[in-house]
């Protein structure tokens, strides 16, 4: 499993830790993978997708950390860009901004820290653009030579550089649409000394999202929502001589909130989430002269390409890339249906004042084995809002442990709405 890779470099110092976090965040195909997705764990095959900066799928702040990293359908926020850039459209406030710091993977080490800034202003009832900035540290490194005398010192790093634009279509419905600019920094670093340059893309996102009027469920007034979003669609980044996919992600998902009264709300969100990448496919594996099976992956004399035995070549452009996730995992349809993850999250409000939330996140091991629970709570102080989130692995040992969140974010000025806009409650 992977976090079991990453988990056993505890026992090691803290510079081959870091070092090998670097290493798997850059690795996105080839003989490694192809090598790992043969190996087994409990009798179930190991087969992750990864791909080159993955710190663009980390959730970046609280509140829908809080709730299993669900985000397609929850209310909008500051935040929204991230999860679904569309819904910046039905923010009330005119112009709201946040920060969310993230200590990571505090189990391995102890300044690894994920920042985000992000915020937003309404153009007039109907459009409102946004902007975001991700910055990823995996702080310092000491280098040092073979006899381990020190040769000098590196601060790796990753950030992007978000711009969205929102437009309501009519008083349920927008559309959305963010360009990112990515920065790598990692490649420029080894074990040893700095070398390299650093990489970089571009990519966009597409997004959706519906909000109804208020509507009778029972006795009680409710609120449906529901939101789809393509993230990180771009190209592929460059580390020296390799190109590696991001991390392209489609995300799909509904919400119900009800209001039990005109103080009390429950909030109820469901997530589907799935890459759209290429998954490693098995190759065929070179013999020896007794039959047993080597290291070594067969290669095509005809083409010059490795053998694949189950799968699809990885190795593809970015249209027929994400075309191709959805039919290539080497293990058919049971397999692709492993590469969806779920995510599921609750919510109460106390008179848009108070709340206290709580998630799931699932993620079959064969793909990564992210399984957690997740708790918050959220509280309002006129125009200041902090909001906090703790991270519960299923798992002992697992390096998700101790993964918290805080949010404080800052919103002003409620938007005029028409009386058209206002919502209203079916009979």
């Amino acid at each position: 499993m992977v976090w079991d890779i990453a988990l056993f470099t505890k026992k090691k110092n803290i510079l081959m830790k870091k070092g090998l976090l670097i290493i798997l965040s850059v690795v996105s195909s080839g003989a490694v993978i192809a090598q790992i997705s043969t190996s087994q764990l409990g009798g179930q095959a190991l087969n992750p997708i990864t791909t080159a900066v993955p710190f663009l799928l980390i959730s970046p702040d609280s509140k829908q950390g809080a709730m299993g990293d669900v985000g397609a359908a929850t209310e909008p926020d500051n935040n929204s860009i991230h999860w679904n850039g569309s819904k910046l459209a039905f923010c009330e406030k005119k112009f709201g901004v946040g920060v969310t710091v993230t200590p990571w993977l505090r189990l391995l080490v102890p300044d690894i820290n994920l920042y985000y800034l992000s915020g937003y202003t309404k153009i007039n009832s109907k459009q409102t653009v946004g902007a975001s900035l991700r910055y990823f540290t995996l702080g310092n490194i000491e280098f040092t030579d073979a006899s381990g005398n020190r040769t000098g010192s590196g601060k790796p790093n990753e950030f992007a550089l978000d711009l969205a634009f929102s437009q309501k279509l009519s008083k349920n419905f927008s559309l959305g649409v963010a360009t990112r600019y990515i920065y790598s920094g990692i490649s420029r670093y080894t074990f040893t000394s700095s070398s390299g340059n650093a990489a970089s893309t571009f990519a966009v996102d597409l997004s959706m999202f519906y909000k109804s009027e208020k509507f009778k469920l029972g006795d009680k007034k409710a609120v449906a929502t529901g939101g789809l979003a393509f993230t990180n669609i771009g190209a592929k980044i460059k580390y020296s001589n390799d190109q590696n996919f991001i991390p392209m992600n489609m995300r799909i998902g509904g919400g119900l909130k009800t209001e039990i009264d005109d103080y009390n709300a429950f909030s109820v969100y469901l997530d589907f989430n799935k890459l759209l990448v290429p998954t490693p496919p098995v190759y065929k594996f070179k013999t020896d002269s007794a039959g047993n099976r080597t290291t070594n992956i067969e290669i095509d004399p005809a083409t010059g390409k490795k053998v694949i035995l189950a799968g699809k070549d990885p190795n593809t452009d970015i249209a027929t890339g994400i075309l191709q996730s959805f039919s290539d995992a080497p293990g058919g349809f049971k397999e692709e249906l492993k590469e969806i993850n779920i995510c599921t999250g609750l919510e109460y409000c106390y008179n848009n004042i108070f709340s206290v939330r709580s998630g799931y996140f699932y993620e079959p091991k064969s793909k990564g084995g992210r399984q957690f629970f997740t708790l918050g709570m959220g509280f309002k102080f006129k125009v200041i809002t902090v909001d906090g989130s703790y991270l519960i692995p299923t798992a002992l040992q697992n390096p998700l442990q101790r993964t918290w969140r805080i949010t404080l974010s800052f919103n002003f000025d409620a938007a005029n709405e028409t009386p058209t806009e206002k919502d209203t409650v079916q009979p």
